[in-house]
């Protein structure tokens, strides 16, 4: 993996130095981890005019527990107190190498934090590097999209095991729990984002927080989870009816969202718009008279962190490109009914490699539990 790590740093290195920086201060925790195979709390990762001054800063006794190795090839500076900023104690060791200009991530460092770096390096110009590394991280290789398909079977293995249990009588709030255990014992780092489990009048909404109300007989259920693995996160999302047969209102719900999702999924083709795959996904549920009540995008990139670019959404720019994971899930809510969400993780490929690939297999066929 040195290897992999240093061509991401080479390239990033190109991209500052065309534009005139002589280095650059990454301080983003998943920019630092895919660029370092690390990320201590607190760390940043100095990259000079040359592989050789790529130095990982790193507070004292941050490194004690974390996670994998840095890579062998980067050096490793570690603060010798426990107080200190170690942006700044970065950007000091720039000033014997007399660099003019520093590229600094704005978007994730605070004011104070900036004004700091300046002070302790007066010589240095700061510019913004802007999201120089989140663009680079958009294409996954190989190995990033292995860590997410593992991590995928791991969710898929969750809930499979869920759905054996006994679910009514039990609240939303145990059920979340569960899952996060079970992400565990699976092998996974743990969940990649906060587990919903949404049932009743609650299920179908774009965000809710699992709360004491109890699994009953006739509600459509509504479980979204995701395993991270390495670093690496997905995201699987299934609705379900408690009881023997749906009634005939939830079928028709549930076909519909089912059609929108599979028409989102088979547009993940190298070069389709972003808009477009989100306006497929879109356009059955606003044409059966759900339009108002949508999220305003349809999914979203995944990777080291769970919402990542690109974004399927209305007024979104760009087009896919092959290998970029992305999630696809529509959703309809009915206040005081409840509703249906239906959400998968897939990686963009050409049709003559077989078109998307899908990398979480729970079945969508609507299951009475």
């Amino acid at each position: 993996m040195s290897d992999v790590y240093a061509a991401r740093r080479a390239r990033l290195r190109d991209r500052y130095a065309a534009g005139g920086s002589a280095a650059a201060l990454v301080s983003r925790p998943a920019n630092v981890r895919y660029l370092a195979g690390v990320a201590p709390p607190g760390a940043v990762l100095l990259l000079g005019p040359d592989a050789d001054a790529d130095t990982l800063v790193c507070p004292r006794g941050a490194a004690d527990g974390t996670e994998g190795r840095a890579d062998e090839a980067l050096r490793v500076s570690v603060l010798p107190t426990d107080t200190g900023d170690p942006a700044v104690a970065a950007a000091g060791l720039l000033v014997p190498s007399a660099a003019g200009t520093l590229a600094v991530e704005e978007h994730h460092l605070t004011v104070a934090r900036h004004r700091a770096i300046a002070s302790v390096a007066p010589g240095l110009r700061l510019v913004d590097l802007a999201a120089a590394v989140e663009q680079q991280r958009i294409v996954k290789d190989e190995t990033e999209i292995a860590s997410l398909r593992i991590a995928a079977e791991i969710a898929d293995q969750a809930l499979g095991e869920l759905l054996e249990s006994i679910l009514v009588g039990r609240t939303e709030r145990h059920l979340a729990l569960e899952l996060e255990r079970r992400l565990i014992d699976h092998g996974a780092d743990g969940p990649a984002f906060p587990t919903t489990v949404a049932t009743g009048p609650h299920s179908g909404r774009t965000a809710h927080r699992p709360s004491d109300r109890r699994v009953e007989e006739g509600d459509f259920l509504f479980v979204g989870l995701g395993a991270e693995y390495r670093g690496y996160r997905c995201l699987i999302g299934r609705t379900f009816v408690i009881g023997t047969s749906p009634a005939d209102w939830q079928i028709d719900l549930y076909e519909l969202v089912f059609a929108a999702q599979r028409a989102g999924r088979e547009g993940l083709l190298p070069g389709a718009a972003c808009r477009a795959v989100d306006r497929a996904t879109r356009q059955p549920l606003a044409s059966a008279g759900y339009g108002e009540g949508l999220a305003p995008r349809m999914g979203h990139g995944v990777g080291l962190e769970i919402d990542e670019d690109p974004q399927l959404a209305v007024g979104a720019m760009g087009k896919l490109e092959a290998c970029v994971p992305v999630t696809v899930g529509p959703g309809v809510h009915l206040p005081g009914r409840g509703g249906v969400r239906i959400d998968d993780t897939l990686v963009v490929r050409p049709e003559a490699d077989g078109g998307p690939e899908l990398l979480t297999i729970t079945t969508k066929e609507l299951l009475a539990l």
